[in-house]
């Protein structure tokens, strides 16, 4: 049986200091939905998986937000062997992000019933 889009429900554990998803087209936040949801093409090459959270995705306790590894992480990502490589995966992640272009997540989030 298949369902209209509307009745799907996934269930993603963010931090509770995080910051409210911000409307469509306003500016990133660092919420995380989008990134916990599922990864975008770069993540998921870096997760080496379609659906489910990111792996590249980092939580800061610093600023209460989250961001993109590849972008805040790169060197971390690669580790010693690829470091040298971490200024050309910032700069692909930055694009395939989209970075500084707003939010394109079109999910609607609630929080969990107390």
């Amino acid at each position: 049986m298949r369902y209209p889009l509307a009745v799907l429900h996934q269930v993603i554990h963010i931090h509770p200091a995080a910051p409210a998803k911000p409307p469509e087209g306003a500016a990133c936040n660092g919420c995380g939905v989008c990134c916990l949801a599922e990864p975008c093409p770069l993540g998921q090459v870096i997760s080496r998986r379609r659906a489910g959270a990111c792996a590249a995705l980092r939580w800061s306790d610093a600023q209460s937000l989250y961001r993109c590894g590849a972008v805040s992480d790169a060197r971390g990502l690669l580790g010693p062997r690829w470091g040298w490589a971490a200024p050309a995966l910032q700069a692909l992640a930055r694009r395939w992000i989209a970075a500084g272009r707003g939010c394109d997540a079109t999910l609607t989030t609630d929080t969990a019933p107390d």
